[in-house]
């Protein structure tokens, strides 16, 4: 299904950094929006989506003169002190419309210009290689934050269709890892993995984050309750993963190839 795309013309880029992501000073969404349309992802539940008439993963609003708006909102932040910065909050920057509207690319081009203190980059797609030129002249300003939930593409097809293949996000790491970009993999929110996941990872990153829905959905897990996710997993026959001990299975799997100051729990792992 094709999206239906919009563009308009941002007043502002830059949000303060709250709740969850307080560690930032702030946010920065190139889209509202997101067509990977991921099952539980909790900006379903958020006025953005509720309000609108479009079905969530359907539509992309895209935010047109971006790169001169974040210029001008550098600048004056900047006459503030410190500038930390997580990219994206409730969309991802590297989503299918990237490749040919290139609003991501312009907004770190002009990073390179006016350049915060530290960026993170959370991503699911492969795209993010495009930009390594980019990302190797920020060095360590920036981070990729790639999200792999599990090593099984069946499990991920279960409940992420639309988003990019597991395969093509390790190739990601790994070309991230050569190139010398700082990266992390984050196995958020947990779905069911295997127990061969930690040595797949351990040549691609220096760290992971572990985080799950009662941890990481700002609400305890309400957020993805309403969203019926225990019934995709009983559908898998994997409703023991939906719980909230659930992620010590991946923590202690992780244990045997990573170190405890490579591995990373919920919040802590994407703070600046």
């Amino acid at each position: 299904m094709k999206a239906q795309l919009a563009y308009k013309v941002p007043k502002t880029l830059l949000n303060k950094g709250t709740g969850f992501l307080n560690g930032y000073t702030h946010t920065l969404n190139p889209y509202t929006g997101c067509t990977f349309g991921c099952s539980y992802c909790y900006v379903r539940q958020m006025p953005v989506n509720l309000f609108r008439k479009e079905d969530w993963g359907s539509w992309v609003d895209v935010k047109k003169e971006a790169s001169g708006i974040l210029a001008k909102e550098l600048q004056r932040a900047r006459k503030k002190g410190k500038i930390t910065i997580f990219m994206s909050s409730s969309t991802d920057p590297y989503q299918p419309v990237e490749a040919q509207e290139q609003i991501t690319r312009s907004l770190l081009e002009t990073m390179l210009i006016e350049p915060p203190d530290f960026i993170l980059l959370q991503t699911r797609s492969p795209l993010v290689t495009r930009d390594i030129d980019i990302l190797q002249k920020l060095g360590e300003r920036v981070r990729v934050s790639m999200t792999v939930e599990t090593d099984q593409d069946d499990i991920r097809k279960h409940f992420t269709p639309s988003a990019p293949p597991i395969a093509g996000r390790l190739h990601a790491l790994k070309q991230l890892r050569d190139a010398g970009v700082p990266t992390q993999a984050a196995i958020a929110p947990v779905l069911p993995s295997s127990e061969q996941f930690a040595s797949t990872l351990r040549p691609l990153v220096q760290r992971v984050c572990i985080d799950d829905y009662f941890m990481g959905d700002g609400s305890e897990g309400k957020r993805t309750r309403r969203l019926g996710m225990e019934a995709l997993y009983q559908e898998v026959g994997m409703q023991h993963w939906y719980q909230p001990d659930a992620y010590q299975t991946v923590v202690e799997r992780m244990q045997s190839h990573f170190s405890d100051q490579e591995i990373y729990i919920s919040q802590a792992g994407f703070e600046p």
